[in-house]
């Protein structure tokens, strides 16, 4: 489903300036430049001020030399989660094969679902002037909401859907993925369901689904079931002790959805070694629909995002908005996809 209604106006005062944070500070702009390229010369307390102006204002310094400064970059910068999970392997490959059509190239960094190392990375970006910005979701620190608020290129936010936010909008409702995957294992007959979390901390959509997963419970007259794993656990092995940890309980799930596909192959993993009946003693259900989920045994039920849409619409829309492809209506801002509910032997 897709909404060309007109974006909320951005904020229309031009980029911060060296300048902007020295008159903040009440120092010489050469002051503010040395705390950038010589900190060493600057006294604890005056940089103490200035890395607090440039916080608040949103500062993002011009590392584009003299007059490359001006010059178009054809460059992209896309901030990912996890670049080296495959999840979203398909969006980074479909947004670059399309950039690279038109003559544009990404730039990728991940934030490693922390908040904090996605903030660097976008100032970063930002600071090589980019021709335009894509993050994943909507769950950013302060400062980075500060930064996209202040920029002048084109935003993208990718892997989410909320309307209401300023960017151009490319993906779903993770709240509407849990439903999805509570509403089929109901349908099933499964009663005691529950639901494990991501092991990487940091990962809010994951939430979000767990969030659309206890509504439906609920409504159900069930009592939502959560397992959090050992924070920071590879996802195999977090899979292995939600399995363990939950089918050696009293009482035991007849089914258990998990934030994605690799804690549940690792939950698969360990059922074969537990000698459990998939789906007999306990269905299994993941999210991602990654290469191996069919191949697994039993192999596995799962939802499957639009991993490779979201990344070519985002590539299409950041091209619209720049002029590179002619368009006759406003660029589209709002762009919903759905999610693919694919069931296999483990439910």
């Amino acid at each position: 489903m897709s909404d060309s209604s007109p974006p909320r106006k951005r904020r229309t005062a031009g980029r911060t300036t060296l300048n902007d944070v020295a008159r903040e500070v009440g120092v010489s702009a050469l002051t503010v430049s040395r705390f950038f390229n010589h900190p060493e010369l600057v006294s604890e307390e005056l940089r103490q001020r200035i890395g607090e102006a440039v916080s608040a204002l949103g500062y993002v310094p011009n590392l584009v030399a003299g007059s490359l400064a001006s010059a178009r970059s054809r460059i992209v910068g896309m901030v990912i989660p996890n670049i080296s999970g495959p999840i979203f392997a398909n969006t980074i490959q479909g947004f670059s094969d399309t950039l690279s059509r038109h003559g544009y190239q990404l730039l990728l960094a991940s934030s490693y679902f922390s908040p904090e190392q996605e903030e660097n990375a976008v100032r970063a970006f930002l600071g090589w002037s980019p021709a335009a910005l894509v993050v994943t979701s909507h769950f950013h620190s302060e400062g980075t909401e500060r930064l996209l608020a202040g920029t002048d290129i084109p935003v993208v936010e990718i892997w989410d859907y909320q309307p209401e936010r300023a960017p151009i909008q490319v993906g779903f409702q993770h709240y509407d993925v849990g439903e999805m995957a509570a509403r089929h294992l109901l349908g099933k007959g499964y009663r005691r369901i529950a639901f494990v979390l991501n092991s990487a901390a940091g990962d809010f959509s994951a939430l979000d689904r767990r969030d659309g997963y206890a509504a439906i419970l609920e409504a159900a007259g069930l009592q939502p079931w959560n397992f959090v794993p050992s924070i920071g656990n590879a996802p195999f092995e977090a899979g292995k002790e939600a399995m363990e940890t939950l089918m050696q309980g009293t009482p035991k799930p007849d089914a258990i959805i998990f934030a994605n596909d690799n804690l549940a192959a690792g939950g698969l993993l360990a059922a074969q070694r537990m000698d459990l009946n998939i789906p007999g003693d306990c269905a299994v259900m993941g999210f991602g629909d990654y290469a191996f989920a069919h191949m697994l045994l039993p192999s596995l039920s799962t939802i499957r995002p639009p991993s490779l849409e979201i990344g070519e619409m985002a590539a299409l829309r950041v091209l619209e908005s720049l002029g590179a492809i002619a368009v006759t209506l406003p660029v589209q801002r709002l762009n919903r996809l759905e999610c693919q509910l694919v069931e296999r032997e483990s439910t």
